[in-house]
């Protein structure tokens, strides 16, 4: 399997099409689409990984574990640029509405 090809697995996996994981990344349009073809920088898989929340070595098919790297990760619930998901699917926006004010012990606002 190519680095390509798990990219593509594990962004599915995720719930993001390889153009909301590029956007997500922040690269130039069609960037991923590119490794098809093209060798990528260290810096541009290592962005990729982390935003799939999987190690380099899984990309670069030096491992088949694609379990989360090894850094926890921590954000906030109240980030939008986050996709919080959970057992590999995101989570609806209507459900984290709901975790935020279970969270806040049952009040509505901010």
């Amino acid at each position: 399997m190519t680095m390509f090809d798990r990219v593509k697995e594990i962004s599915k996996k995720r719930g993001l099409t390889l153009a909301q994981l590029n956007e997500k990344v922040g690269f130039k349009q069609n960037v991923i689409y590119s490794w098809k073809t093209k060798t990528p920088s260290v810096d541009k898989v290592k962005a990729v990984a982390d935003v799939l929340n999987v190690s380099v070595d899984y990309l670069l098919g030096k491992t088949d574990d694609n379990s989360t790297s090894m850094k926890p990760k921590q954000v906030d619930i109240a980030d939008d640029d986050v996709i919080m998901t959970f057992e590999g699917k995101p989570i609806p926006p209507e459900d984290l509405e709901l975790m935020k004010r279970l969270l806040r012990g049952g009040r509505n606002n901010d």
